[in-house]
């Protein structure tokens, strides 16, 4: 499976996942109700989605670049570090707001939900990769493609 088809299967499983997580854990360290978690879940997960789309399309352009093809840990991980990032510069903000805590507790939080996703990312990806193949960005060049 490639292209769009790809991103939107693995943007759906991702971000399905996703929400019953950030729910389930705002729920448990706030004193807001799931009703409450749950729409800062979906909030977030718009954002994610339309995130995932942008890095990845941006990432595989960079990856389509470089010599050496296949996804090592090494670019796994960078490409994990990568898109969470982008996620302080908004979550940051919007959890401070709808849970109306400070800046600097909405930072630990989303450093929580940073830490989990980390290990979430890379193993989804990985698992993701195994079922449905590596994206044609990663894979090997064949020998007309290598000259």
């Amino acid at each position: 499976m490639q292209g769009i088809k790809r991103k939107i299967v693995f943007v759906t499983f991702y971000e399905l996942i996703a929400i019953a997580c950030i729910t389930a854990g705002l729920a448990s360290v706030s004193d807001q109700p799931v009703s409450h978690s749950s729409v800062a879940a979906v909030v977030n997960s718009a954002f994610a989605i339309a995130w995932n789309l942008v890095y990845n399309t941006l990432f595989e352009a960079w990856e389509a670049r470089q010599p050496t093809r296949g996804r090592s840990l090494m670019r796994r991980i960078a490409h994990t570090v990568g898109f969470e990032s982008g996620f302080l510069i908004v979550g940051v903000p919007f959890f401070a707001w709808w849970l109306d805590i400070s800046m600097v507790q909405a930072f630990m939080l989303n450093v929580g939900f940073i830490v989990f996703f980390l290990a979430y990312s890379f193993c989804y990806n990985w698992a993701f990769d195994a079922v449905f193949g590596l994206p044609t960005s990663a894979q090997a060049k064949t020998g007309a493609e290598a000259a």
